[in-house]
């Protein structure tokens, strides 16, 4: 047996294995199909389900893997339970001074009809409004932005009969997450954050922190002043400068910025100190970025708070991986519940690829090899998980497809490969 069939078969006790860890809540069905669909997913890097199909290579027609799949995609249950278990997962890497990025996104379907519960989105490309659905998205990172622990993914329709609010939605996602971490973490959440209903109870909370950029207009008590957050800025002393390189449409940008910051307090909730941090450099307006996080008058300080909002424009690149590896936008599911749960299962997928490949210490030779799979023209990126998910592709395509039989559920003859066991 060559060395790629061999990865190829530890790589599928892998799968095995972890997606058994999600579904321990689910009946034998709902086990076998939590295996078989992201299984699927990853060999063929699609949420189509004639290609999930044709990647499991079962023995009986296509048509008929097919339609067991989309009728066991319609179980009620399976977002919630494996979503559960996803979280409960990750938050075990979330920490104190750990970053939570929320990220609403969209998937665009300008051509869709028949979808059910289609809404207007605003394509974040075009900044068109076009058909499709909103997601939202959350995900742990450290301030380098280096380790990526997806947690959140939830697909939502705002004419959908249970849709109440994207404010409830965004506060039910971080209720969620605290639940599990303890209330630790920061989060860190561009300009749509800036919301009195998300601002005002996060504020109250003593235990969440947060790191908010702001629109400008919202106004904050300074001194014995009540000004808007723009004025304060314009006021601020910059006490600090930073030169940062950033990657920007595949050009390197070199900025020089300064920074500082001011003591304020929301009028809603004057009782918590907070802080403006004022970021001047990156355009005609200043960054002003609203924190619960203690500053002090120390450089150091001051630039954790910039650098863990910058970590944020890195998340996007996950964002991006996602989307792009398993071509979520060209997802054709036409009800509702299959939408969500397909979208639950790409998150899955996407944690196996950046968590149970590329954290554990363990499977990092399986990572290495699925990496050299992949490749790749112009080598290895800084962001590696495009190439970790191009590799395992790429090893199912020139091995045998489909998942694990029982016979290849048992333990292997060679000790070697009991590296990746």
């Amino acid at each position: 047996m060559g060395i790629i069939h061999q990865i190829g078969d530890k790589l599928r006790v892998q799968i095995a294995g972890f997606s058994g860890e999600l579904s321990k809540s689910l009946k034998k069905v709902g086990k076998r199909f939590t295996e078989e669909i992201i299984y699927g997913i990853l060999s063929s890097g699609s949420v189509h389900l004639t290609e999930i199909s044709r990647s499991l290579e079962e023995g009986i027609t296509m048509h008929k893997t097919h339609d067991r799949l989309c009728r066991n995609l319609g179980c009620a249950e399976l977002e919630e339970e494996i979503g559960i278990a996803i979280l409960k997962k990750g938050s075990s890497y979330v920490e104190k001074e750990t970053l939570i990025v929320i990220d609403p996104t969209e998937i665009i379907k300008p051509y869709a009809e028949k979808m059910e519960y289609l809404t207007k989105v605003r394509d974040g490309s075009t900044k068109e409004i076009r058909n499709g659905y909103w997601i939202i998205q959350a995900v742990a990172t450290d301030v380098e932005g280096k380790r990526i622990i997806p947690l959140v993914s939830r697909l939502y329709s705002t004419v959908s009969p249970d849709f109440e609010s994207e404010n409830r939605i965004i506060q039910k996602a971080v209720q969620d997450i605290y639940d599990f971490t303890g209330y630790n973490g920061t989060i860190v959440f561009d300009r749509g954050g800036d919301r009195r209903e998300l601002l005002v109870p996060w504020t109250s909370e003593y235990l969440i922190n947060y790191i908010v950029r702001q629109v400008g207009e919202r106004h904050l008590h300074y001194g014995r002043q009540l000004i808007s957050a723009l004025d304060i800025a314009e006021k601020c002393k910059m006490h600090y400068r930073e030169t940062t390189i950033m990657i920007k449409d595949g050009k390197t940008v070199v900025t020089n910025i300064d920074f500082g910051f001011a003591p304020v307090r929301l009028p809603e909730f004057p009782e918590r100190l907070l802080n403006l941090v004022v970021v001047k450099g990156f355009g005609k307006k200043p960054m002003m970025l609203l924190t619960t996080l203690d500053v002090k008058n120390s450089r150091k300080n001051v630039w954790r708070i910039v650098r863990s909002y910058l970590s944020r424009w890195k998340i996007e690149e996950t964002i991006r991986f996602i989307k792009q590896s398993y071509k979520l936008e060209d997802i054709r599911l036409l009800t509702y519940r299959r939408l969500k749960n397909m979208i639950t299962f790409v998150l899955s997928a996407s944690y196996f690829i950046c968590v149970h490949l590329g954290l554990s210490e363990r499977l990092k030779i399986l990572a290495a090899h699925a990496v050299k799979a992949a490749k790749r023209l112009f080598g290895i990126p800084d962001f590696n998980y495009y190439c970790i998910q191009d590799g395992v592709k790429s090893i199912f395509m020139r091995t045998q497809k489909g998942i694990l039989n029982n016979k290849q559920n048992s333990p292997p003859d060679s000790k070697q490969l009991l590296l990746f066991s």
